[in-house]
């Protein structure tokens, strides 16, 4: 299914039968990946008296409840109302689903006792002005998809590097990481203010996609990005990345 896209005076095409998804998914285990020192998500079938919503146990339908917290258990897309004293929602504010996007990939530098994301890197790995920018970081490994980050100061983008992706005008920050910024910075969050621009000028269109994961056969480059929430009315929804090839 072949497909051309028209973006900035320039045509490109697109095989949609061939999709490259990028999200890590919800699993009621201990394996699920985690972060914030929360518990693991769950996933139960309904019970009222003597009734099961589950088909082996009888009912005619698998009718579970799922509780989880988009931020700590996978694949999440966030707004400006993540941080802000005024609720704004993900539903509301991400209009559109499809956009231009680089894939870079980059090994965080160590920085006294962090691992670091710096402008520098960012500049030297960029070579376009996409709508949005995905960061793979090194080393790359299938533990992404069941890390438990929680306690580990995983890697971040400096304040610095998070106003010069802002402005090169990209709107949509993916990462493979569970926050743009450190895990203990006393709520400063350096990075989610300079890329919203909070609160001098507020990008409430701008979003953050968290903790991704990219397969090293996904190359470096230019892709059509399809950002999929589920319609939730909160600062974030879990969501599914797709990227599509531009042949």
């Amino acid at each position: 299914m072949i497909t051309n896209i028209q973006y900035q005076g320039h045509t490109y095409q697109v095989d949609l039968s061939q999709p490259l998804d990028i999200s890590i998914p919800l699993r009621a285990s201990h394996e699920n990946v985690n972060a914030w020192y929360i518990s693991p998500p769950k996933i139960e079938p309904v019970k009222d008296g003597d009734w099961i919503g589950k088909v082996s146990e009888g009912a005619s339908t698998n009718f579970n409840n799922i509780y989880f917290n988009p931020h700590g258990h996978g694949t999440h897309t966030e707004c400006v109302g993540h941080i802000t004293l005024d609720f704004h929602s993900i539903n509301t504010t991400l209009k559109k689903f499809f956009f231009m996007a680089e894939l870079i990939t980059i090994q965080p530098e160590k920085q006294e006792e962090d691992f670091v994301i710096t402008k520098y890197q960012i500049k030297k790995a960029i070579h376009t002005r996409p709508e949005a920018l995905i960061i793979r970081t090194l080393p790359n490994t299938e533990g992404k998809r069941n890390k438990q980050y929680s306690h580990t100061n995983w890697p971040y983008i400096t304040e610095e590097a998070a106003i010069y992706i802002r402005e090169l005008g990209i709107k949509h920050l993916l990462i493979d990481l569970p926050s743009v910024d450190k895990e203990k910075d006393d709520g400063k969050l350096l990075a989610h203010k300079a890329f919203w621009n909070y609160p001098k000028a507020t990008r409430f269109d701008a979003t953050i996609t968290e903790m991704i994961l990219v397969k090293d056969e996904i190359i470096d480059g230019n892709y059509l990005l399809n950002l999929q929430i589920a319609p939730f009315e909160n600062d974030a929804s879990p969501s599914k990345p797709v990227l599509y090839k531009i042949v």
